[in-house]
């Protein structure tokens, strides 16, 4: 089977297309045929050796998120899988191919009224979406800022906030991503690479950070007393490092979310069951083909990525 290959760790240029040994599935798994593969920030971090957590030494085939149809099931795994529409984890790496062997029961099925590559970006991206916005509970009225508001994670923040009757303030780094959560429902947007962009938000209550850094530092000062501010993403490359001491002194919590694989099962199935019912819709905003693995991963470290970045696997 065609797959992409990190023979060694580097560039976007050490993804190589080459083929791969095709998976049998194992006690309790399934095979599943890979139409999209969802790719996120983290695995440029992992493609170039620093990562935020230990991972396998190349060759190594990288991707974690797969949407496809189930062929075929190991011993022990229900045979009515097959034939059936599923997203799932790969256990952190082997997606970027055309076939994978996954824990069966780890695996959710589409529901109907949801396209194969929605539910692959909402796969990630919604499961932490659900899990950020439960964590900073949002009140009806509050004023919420949400940063890297164009990004995947960023734009279904968006809309669920919305939905739960907070005022959105979106942010975002530059005028074409600082537009685009406005179509999303968000009340207001400011782009962080202007100089002065806090003053423009004004005073929030809760803080969705996903950029960190001196981003999420400046998002922090808008907060006062009763604020909240939980972080999901560094794409600053830096956590936001709030100390401890500096958000009691101003009344602010730094939410920690936590949660059990059986609660983060639950956050994803939440999130496709909103977009079934129509009220919670990805942005897919760029599309590659299996062998475009290189220049899916040019195109995040470039910032010029909205929304939700997929590989499209065509089988050979």
């Amino acid at each position: 089977m065609r797959a992409v290959w990190l023979r060694e760790f580097g560039g976007p240029e050490r993804l190589v297309p080459a083929e791969a040994p095709e998976p049998e599935p194992g006690e309790g798994q399934a095979l599943v045929e890979v139409e999209f593969v969802n790719i996120t920030f983290v695995e440029t971090q992992m493609r170039a050796g620093n990562a935020p957590f230990p991972m396998k030494e190349p060759p190594v085939v990288l991707g974690n998120g797969v949407g496809g149809v189930v062929t075929a099931v190991g011993p022990g795994a229900d045979a009515g899988l097959v034939g059936r529409r599923v997203v799932s984890g790969t256990g952190g790496t082997g997606a970027y191919a055309e076939l994978v062997a996954v824990d069966a029961g780890g695996m959710l099925e589409v529901p109907d009224g949801v396209a194969l590559d929605e539910a692959v970006a909402l796969l990630a991206d919604g499961r932490t979406a659900v899990m950020m916005l439960r964590a900073a509970e949002p009140r009806p009225g509050e004023r919420v800022l949400v940063e890297a508001a164009a990004g995947g994670v960023g734009t279904l923040l968006v809309q669920l906030a919305k939905a739960a009757g907070a005022v959105v303030v979106a942010a975002a780094g530059g005028p074409r991503k600082a537009e685009l959560p406005l179509g999303l429902g968000a009340d207001e947007a400011v782009d962080y690479r202007e100089p002065g962009w806090t003053e423009k938000a004004g005073k929030i209550d809760v803080v969705l950070d996903g950029v960190g850094g001196q981003v999420a530092r400046e998002a922090f000062t808008l907060l006062g007393t009763g604020g909240r501010m939980v972080s999901f993403g560094l794409a600053s490359g830096e956590w936001a490092n709030i100390p401890e001491e500096d958000a009691a002194s101003r009344g602010v919590t730094l939410v920690k979310p936590a949660a059990t694989p059986e609660q983060l099962r639950e956050f994803t199935q939440s999130a496709l069951a909103e977009a079934a019912a129509g009220r919670l819709k990805p942005v897919i905003g760029q599309r590659f083909p299996l062998e475009g693995a290189a220049d899916a991963h040019t195109a995040i470290e470039s910032r010029s990525t909205v929304g939700k970045t997929l590989l499209e696997v065509r089988r050979a």
